[in-house]
């Protein structure tokens, strides 16, 4: 069966899905999610795409994706836990994150770190640094393991599915969602402040 192709920006992925195929989505997938610069998001949707005109297994690609993504933000975790306390400790005042204050930000992920770590899945950017952000501020990792799965499991199944069944279409439906994503973004931002500003209160009071 020949490769279907692929709409618009997803033209490039064309001959790395169509010769290297789950390999494609399970790498591609890993190395995004501990910061490496990879199209992750782009590939499942490609993936989603081929499932849908029979060319891969759409359970496949949702489980090779999903493990690949817990597994890469896994490394990401432990690169975090391993040297990003020594590396915000001694750089982290050039951008004004002095040990103070990553302390309370320690603090607080420690108590809202589930809600960050499922939601950053969505947004670029936070997707590729969620592992390591969780790993520095010390969240304990069953509860990360948890929550980033959950998060995996919610983003691959959205993905998979809409390229699953849009076919061709994927990339206006993909492009429409993308519109509304900085909306999102400053909803999470307004939610997570809001948290933040709780917290300070509540720290003020108890004094």
């Amino acid at each position: 069966m020949s490769s279907p192709p692929l709409p618009g920006p997803l033209a490039h992925l064309e001959p790395l899905l169509g010769h290297y195929g789950y390999w494609a989505v399970g790498a591609v997938v890993f190395v995004e999610d501990f910061g490496v610069p990879a199209p992750g998001e782009t590939i499942l949707l490609a993936a989603g795409v081929y499932a849908g005109a029979g060319r891969l297994n759409v359970v496949a690609v949702a489980l090779i994706a999903f493990a690949a993504a817990v597994a890469g933000d896994n490394v990401g975790y432990l690169i975090g836990r391993a040297g990003g306390r020594a590396f915000v400790h001694r750089w982290g005042r050039y951008v004004f994150l002095t040990p103070k204050r990553f302390e309370t930000a320690e603090g607080f992920f420690a108590r809202h770190g589930g809600k960050i770590v499922t939601v950053a899945r969505f947004v670029e950017g936070l997707r590729q640094a969620n592992g390591i952000i969780a790993g520095t501020t010390g969240m304990r990792w069953r509860r990360f393991l948890a929550f980033n799965a959950l998060g995996a499991a919610l983003w691959v199944g959205l993905w998979t599915t809409l390229a699953y069944l849009a076919g061709s279409h994927i990339t206006a439906i993909y492009d429409e969602i993308r519109r509304y994503q900085p909306y999102v973004v400053l909803a999470v931002a307004v939610v997570i402040a809001g948290f933040v500003v709780r917290h300070l209160v509540r720290r003020r009071r108890a004094r």
